[in-house]
């Protein structure tokens, strides 16, 4: 087996970075939050010859999990993830879509809900699951440890963190979240997030003015 890669195609209104990880070697992969913009994904799955296992859900916010339906049947793959606390943000997609004027995004029931502790992997590529509540009842995230790297929603971006202010949502849970789920990995971990640039976190525990009340 090769290293673990990462590419990134920034899909939906909103620029959510959904994620394919893929082995260098077998180009066997995932693709984490499909959100929309289908046709881009599989697109990039197609010029890199890529073979997808599974779909994976940090959680059920429309531009993480919207396309996941549409993908799924695409591909004939499982969708893993989240939280089963998400499952009404995953029954709403199609209604908040229509509410941001966002058309062809779909509710999803994945197959496999996930829990703290769980292990899930693709090849011989293994990733820890963190159950981390506060911007979604439901977000989980992703480490693997092998290679220090994370996958981590929207629970902490490039200086700052996910919004609280949706249904479902809570500052304090998800400060909590931070502190005893993410900081814990180590600073020298990098991530990618849902939006935006990633980082290391511990240049966002020195820098990020969000955890400094943590």
């Amino acid at each position: 087996m090769g290293m673990l890669q990462a590419g990134i195609i920034p899909v939906t209104p909103f620029q959510q970075n959904c994620t394919i990880f893929f082995d260098t070697d077998t180009k066997e992969g995932v693709v984490v939050d499909p959100g929309g913009d289908v046709p881009l994904i599989l697109q990039a799955i197609a010029q890199n010859g890529l073979t997808i296992k599974e779909i994976w859900l940090t959680h059920g916010h429309l531009d993480h999990a919207g396309g996941a339906a549409e993908l799924k049947e695409a591909l004939g793959v499982d969708v893993v993830g989240p939280h089963q606390d998400d499952l009404p943000l995953l029954q709403r997609i199609e209604t908040q879509a229509e509410k941001y004027g966002i058309s062809g995004l779909r509710n999803v029931l994945p197959d496999r809900w996930l829990k703290d502790g769980n292990k899930i992997s693709f090849g011989t590529h293994e990733f820890e699951v963190y159950h981390t509540p506060g911007h979604a009842p439901g977000h989980v995230i992703y480490f693997n440890r092998a290679q220090n790297f994370a996958h981590l929603g929207d629970v902490l971006f490039n200086g700052s963190i996910g919004r609280t202010d949706l249904p479902g949502g809570n500052h304090r849970q998800l400060l909590d979240s931070i502190r005893d789920k993410v900081l814990p990995l180590g600073d020298d971990v990098g991530f990618i997030c849902g939006h935006g640039p990633g980082s290391r976190i511990g240049d966002e525990r020195r820098g990020n003015p969000f955890l400094q009340e943590i």
